[in-house]
């Protein structure tokens, strides 16, 4: 397996940087398939007599291990370099999927849960975080854009995913009522299709070689504060207030974007239901795309920007104007269905905004060393996010509604839990300040070395 090692990913001269952010796009189109796991979720309760409960749990192990692994992974994705993440990510993503088709042909519920949310979810969290710092590293002068193209994947993920499920679950039977078989043989198909296109990445991706820049691009001389030359490690991070706030800022942006994401349908359904226009299945599934397609775009569109006006003014844009798109839903949302429709855009883009942008942060603060490492245990806060933000609108929702409401009533308290998460946000990235010098790696030797060299494999 020498192929998979570092010193082999070492770009030759002549090398195009371009061609790495397909190789990141490969994998992140592909584990961008969890944000359509409900297409599975009705052929799965209707065959195996599943409540919506227990068919939600392999995607919530999915995305709870995805910050999991990416925390603990982070470091030895750091040491062995991307390409050995992306095989690790190909291997335990598709064998997700093949052991899901195990489990659906045999009815046994328990293999899809290992399969798709075990080991599929130990692959979403390594193929996360695997182009992240090499992509940096190509792109110094542009690096919130480079890692918002390789994040956008990840969003628009299910653009492709979703359809493709769909269309093969009808072409083998899946969506029948005794349609376990159609179900496996779709799993089966996916996971093999995905470890073709996976591959890609694994076959693309190089590094740069030691002191590569881009040609005519020179570092700023510019002091800026947030922007530093020094490099922090991924345990000494950890020991600094910054890597805390951030943590407190993605886990506070996610919980109000993942919170209107996971319940678009109904929340669209019930704001016009008692209106002249109310709003029909199929309209609520293109509101679903919408909000899909405005979470990609948000990934490239803001992350760019925050090249241009810094990352803690991205994220006082996401924090602060989010907090008054929800306030603007709160009071007239069932007012105008194009309002509604263009502040929950507004907040989704927000919400892949935040996953782009905040390696960048990452970067910025903490230097390129082990940005991938660090990167990888901030992730713990959308594991946390993931389970908050659907747990406060479900919980809010069904409480309202047994107390005999209906219609918008059923979400404006999680309105205003919101808007309090991300203004409590904003303050934390109003904390953000130059990390202390004592964190810092030491600085390179009389001969020119760096001092953590000896540190690297």
């Amino acid at each position: 397996m020498t192929f998979l090692d570092r010193s082999r990913t070492v770009a030759p001269p002549g090398w195009s940087r371009w061609l790495v952010p397909p190789a990141a796009l490969s994998v992140h189109l592909s584990i961008g398939q969890a944000y359509a796991w409900s297409v599975f979720k009705p052929p799965l309760e209707s065959s195996l007599d599943l409540s919506g409960t227990q068919s939600a749990l392999p995607f919530q192990l999915g995305i709870v291990m995805l910050g999991l692994s990416a925390a603990f992974g982070g470091t030895l994705v750091e040491r062995n370099g991307p390409r050995w993440a992306m095989f690790v990510s190909l291997v335990c993503f598709s064998s997700g999927f093949l052991i899901s088709a195990v489990g659906a042909a045999t009815s046994q519920y328990w293999l899809i849960v290992l399969g798709y949310g075990f080991v599929g979810g130990i692959g979403l969290g390594i193929g996360y975080i695997s182009p992240v710092s090499t992509l940096m590293k190509w792109f110094p002068d542009r690096p919130g854009m480079a890692t918002g193209i390789a994040i956008m994947g990840f969003g628009g993920g299910a653009l492709i995913a979703s359809p493709w499920s769909s269309q093969l679950l009808e072409s083998f039977g899946g969506d029948a009522p005794d349609s376990s078989s159609g179900i496996a043989t779709t799993f089966l198909v996916m996971g093999l299709a995905y470890a073709v296109f996976m591959s890609l990445g694994v076959l693309l991706v190089r590094v740069p070689p030691p002191g590569w820049k881009p040609d005519g691009w020179q570092p700023s001389t510019k002091p800026r504060a947030l922007i530093t030359t020094a490099d922090v490690s991924a345990r000494n991070a950890l020991r600094t207030p910054q890597f805390w706030c951030l943590w407190v800022v993605l886990c506070l942006n996610v919980t109000a974007g993942i919170g209107i994401l996971e319940k678009a349908a109904p929340m669209i359904k019930d704001y016009f239901a008692s209106t002249p226009t109310p709003v029909s299945a199929s309209a609520a599934a293109g509101f679903v795309a919408l909000l899909s397609l405005a979470n990609m775009t948000g990934r490239i569109l803001w992350a760019s920007t925050s090249d241009l006006i810094g990352r803690k003014s991205m994220y006082r844009v996401y924090l602060g104007v989010g907090a008054l798109m929800y306030l603007v839903i709160a009071h007239f949302g069932n007012d105008s269905k194009p309002l509604f429709i263009v502040c929950a855009l507004v907040i989704l883009s927000f919400y892949g905004g935040g996953f782009a942008t905040v390696p960048a942060y990452l970067k910025d603060l903490f230097g390129t060393y082990q940005v991938g490492a660090i990167h990888g245990r901030l992730l713990t806060a959308w594991s946390t996010a993931g389970v908050l933000g659907p747990l406060i609108v479900n919980r809010v929702a069904d409480s309202q509604e047994q107390a005999g409401h209906s219609g918008p009533s059923l979400y404006t308290t999680s309105m205003y839990i919101m808007i309090g998460l991300l203004l409590v946000g904003f303050v934390a990235n109003e904390l953000v300040r130059p990390v202390h010098p004592r964190f810092h790696e030491p600085q390179p030797s009389a001969e020119g070395t760096p001092a953590h060299a000896a540190q690297q494999p």
